[in-house]
């Protein structure tokens, strides 16, 4: 069994929240909008109430001002301003698709770091699969999250995998509420 499992969103929507197993984590990503306060408080107190961590991606301000549970940072941030965050239970996690990304995420100061694309997807044809995801992963010396391509197919694949956790969007959308009934 996976211990963290992360889901991606880009707008609040307490239903789909709800149906969602409670031991999984959410990622608010929103890069083509403006940020909406009101959105972003709604999402926190739908999560604290559930005591459901929840992240923000790339806006260490607002995850500091509003109280959320860490900050999220893509591979594309490569800025080293995250490492000494003074602030008790605060986590910062971090996606990387190679050594070089890892080692900056590390250097971020990242408890947890999302190695990605394990599998294709639609969105990317070229991925690691699980024996080059496994030797990249060695390089590595915080936790791994597995991010992408993760289906119904994939998922029994992440066995094979030495990772902490996973996340996605749509499998565990599409899959709802209870995902640990499936084939882990």
């Amino acid at each position: 069994m996976f211990k963290s499992i992360y889901y991606y969103i880009d707008k609040f929507n307490r239903d789909e929240i709800d149906k969602l197993d409670i031991s999984i984590s959410i990622i608010y990503r929103n890069y083509t909008d403006k940020i909406n306060i009101k959105e972003i408080k709604n999402l926190l107190n739908c999560c604290k109430k559930r005591n459901r961590k929840v992240y923000i991606s790339n806006n260490l301000k607002l995850a500091l001002k509003f109280n959320f549970n860490g900050i999220y940072i893509p591979s594309s941030n490569k800025l080293l301003n995250f490492k000494n965050i003074a602030k008790k239970k605060f986590e910062v996690i971090g996606s990387a698709h190679n050594i070089n990304e890892i080692i900056n995420k590390e250097k971020q100061g990242c408890t947890q770091i999302f190695l990605c694309p394990v599998f294709k997807t639609k969105k990317n044809k070229s991925f690691l699969g699980p024996t080059k995801f496994n030797l990249i992963r060695l390089c590595a010396r915080k936790d791994i999250i597995a991010l992408g391509g993760i289906n119904n197919e994939t998922i029994k694949y992440l066995k094979m995998c030495n990772i902490k956790g996973f996340a996605g969007i749509s499998w565990i959308k599409k899959n709802g509420p209870s995902i640990n009934t499936g084939p882990f």
